[in-house]
């Protein structure tokens, strides 16, 4: 007959293959995770480690961090798509310096809730150089410069204070890329692939959206245009403004593309101020360019002037349609084309 100790040992015994067994699920089930979490990766291009992926941008490839905290962007609008890509930038670009001090690029009706109060470093304003010091005191982890005439040598200085992304390699003017490219570029340092996708198709949608509710707009010819130096500068079809008329279904001017070369935008001698004599015109411009171009001789005597064809868009002052318009971005395209939707009609 089996003794007391016997029962003892057996207790042991299962008691050990309980803990064993137990032990086993643990480590079974920590393996899985592990393996999901392999799967799923960070980002698109991650690398082993899982810490940092590789980015291929204009100037090279760079290994940039993954759920990166401090950024700074020196694009001049890459702020709006890291913001709309859930991102608040340490540092940016004023493209649209206010007398008062105060940054405007904050206050848009496209971003000011999306920046939610915080207010980032200004580390270059327009017309002015980077100032590598701000950038480099911002302690960045990663810099992105897309949307941006960032030089060779720029590049070499910002890598030497954080990770730094360009434009894509593919891409041969900046200011001239789709703003589906420049976002797809900006997500791509940030490993927010999927969520620029969705920014991208909702933008899409609305687009065809209003082509599809608006087919008077179909073949008329339109341009949007600004004056530079006093001289009448109409964007070219390849230009972010000029792209979302097309996209909207107007017709682009091919003469003002040859006019334009190489350049985002033409400024047209007397002879040629003709060439805004559009179906529909798009001036782009604050309070004192618009008393400026109403009061030119040649632009006063075109019939898309006298027969009020012609819409005037604000740039930095409110309600900044223009600025929406000349940046078009994920953030700023939605209130862009409500508002030139808008104006077309009126």
């Amino acid at each position: 007959a089996p003794t007391a100790a016997g029962h003892a040992r057996n207790r042991s015994s299962r008691r050990v293959l309980t803990i064993i067994r137990e032990s086993l699920r643990t480590l079974t089930a920590l393996l899985a995770g592990l393996l999901l979490l392999s799967a799923c990766g960070s980002g698109p291009d991650e690398v082993a480690g899982g810490d940092t992926f590789a980015v291929e941008h204009a100037y090279g490839v760079t290994d940039v961090p993954v759920n990166p905290q401090r950024v700074v962007s020196v694009g001049y609008t890459d702020d709006q798509t890291l913001l709309a890509l859930g991102i608040k930038p340490v540092g940016m670009v004023d493209q649209y310096p206010a007398g008062d001090g105060v940054d405007a690029n904050i206050s848009w009706p496209w971003v000011e809730r999306l920046w939610d109060g915080v207010v980032p470093e200004v580390v270059m304003t327009n017309g002015e150089s980077l100032n590598f010091e701000k950038v480099a005191a911002l302690q960045p982890d990663l810099i992105v410069g897309v949307y941006s005439d960032m030089t060779a040598d720029d590049y070499a200085r910002l890598t030497k204070i954080a990770p730094t992304v360009a434009w894509a390699k593919d891409v041969e003017d900046p200011f001239a890329a789709p703003w589906e490219a420049t976002a797809r570029q900006i997500a791509r340092a940030v490993g927010k692939e999927a969520e620029a996708t969705e920014l991208i198709d909702a933008i899409t949608a609305q687009i065809a959206q209003v082509k599809a509710e608006n087919p008077q707009f179909s073949g008329k010819t339109a341009v949007a245009f600004s004056v530079y130096q006093n001289a009448l500068a109409p964007f070219a079809s390849t230009d972010v403004r000029g792209k979302l008329l097309s996209d909207l279904g107007f017709a682009s001017v091919p003469e003002i593309d040859a006019a334009a070369g190489a350049q985002f935008y033409a400024m047209l001698s007397p002879e040629h101020a003709s060439l805004l004599d559009v179906d529909r015109a798009f001036f782009i411009g604050d309070a004192a360019d618009q008393e400026t171009v109403r009061a030119d001789p040649l632009f006063r005597s075109l019939p898309v002037f006298t027969e009020g064809r012609v819409a005037y868009l604000a740039d930095s002052e409110p309600p900044a349609v223009g600025a929406a318009l000349s940046q078009s971005t994920v953030a700023s395209l939605h209130y862009a084309i409500d508002q030139v939707v808008a104006a077309a009609n009126d």
